[in-house]
């Protein structure tokens, strides 16, 4: 547990300094979320087997090798909902349910590379077999309904919880039967908690998801390339946890922005050797730009610091 005690006490050091640092901004502790998982000296992969009978390979990430604040909170996770389709989108494809063509890989290597809400759009499409347009009645509204959650119960045969990905994202808002199924309060909106993201993170980055082949498809998508100046504030690379990255650093990410929250869900390798997922979820502070990359660059230094001993 010595490890362990290391890693929450690294997350409660980051976060306490984070409200302190930020007071004047008004930060609550509702406003952030953090998940750390270490993966430099991961070696209990194994395979857990689900109520079908199917192999449900994971990463058994235990108290030595996680951390977290808020993490099983429930949280609205803009673009970074956008991991989980594309999860689903492979296994589909690995299932043979849908058809890999040049159009569904246009889409969603658009939906992860550029965050397009048009190409994501277009692969829930393709994943439940709905489509957006007016209102329906309540009978042809029910069955559109149980189509629409078939990525959610994907997901909830796999062991996530308090997690909801059944909705489109949009940048006006939804209408017609999309708004509709999102609820009048917006209470069906998508949810993920940093916790949830980072297992999938996880077990994406060490070729646990689905298989070694779709995992290696994933993360070449997910890729960035921080070593290139940018102006653009929104920049994957070089906008959110790659503006504190050491040079020969590696980062693969997905991050998710919008005027109230400002989130990034990342898995970087250093140069010293040293691997993990950090996953921050920040909300009602999206124009705050650099209390994202700040929190970052805590953890990255508190973890360097502790396995420099």
């Amino acid at each position: 547990m010595q490890t362990a005690n290391k890693l929450h006490d690294l997350i409660k050091k980051v976060s306490d300094e984070t409200f302190a640092e930020f007071a004047d901004k008004k930060l609550q502790p509702s406003d952030l979320a953090i998940s750390l998982i270490d993966l430099t000296n991961l070696s209990d992969l194994g395979n857990q087997t689900n109520t079908n009978g199917k192999s449900d390979i994971r990463v058994k990430t235990n108290l030595e090798a996680a951390a977290d604040y808020r993490g099983e909170e429930s949280i609205y996770p803009a673009s970074v909902v956008k991991l989980f389709y594309l999860v689903a989108t492979h296994q589909w494809l690995e299932d043979k349910k849908i058809i890999e063509t040049e159009e569904l890989k246009r889409a969603y290597r658009d939906m992860i590379v550029d965050s397009s809400n048009d190409a994501t759009n277009y692969i829930i499409d393709v994943l439940t077999g709905t489509t957006s347009g007016p209102e329906l009645s309540d009978e042809e509204i029910a069955l559109w309904s149980k189509k629409r959650n078939v990525v959610n119960e994907y997901f909830q045969k796999k062991g996530f919880k308090n997690i909801n990905v059944n909705q489109k994202v949009w940048g006006d808002g939804s209408y017609g039967r999309d708004r509709v199924f999102v609820g009048k309060n917006f209470e069906a909106r998508n949810k993920l908690t940093t916790n949830a993201t980072a297992r999938l993170l996880a077990e994406i980055a060490t070729g646990q998801c689905i298989n070694a082949t779709r995992s290696k498809a994933m993360m070449d998508l997910l890729v960035r390339d921080f070593s290139k100046a940018s102006d653009d504030i929104d920049n994957q690379a070089t906008g959110f946890m790659g503006s504190c990255l050491p040079k020969n650093a590696k980062l693969w990410s997905k991050a998710g922005w919008m005027n109230t929250a400002r989130h990034d869900a990342a898995y970087i390798e250093l140069p010293n050797g040293i691997r993990f997922v950090l996953v921050v979820f920040i909300s009602n502070h999206g124009k705050e730009y650099w209390l994202l990359p700040t929190i970052a660059a805590k953890v990255l230094r508190s973890l360097e610091a502790i396995h420099a001993k």
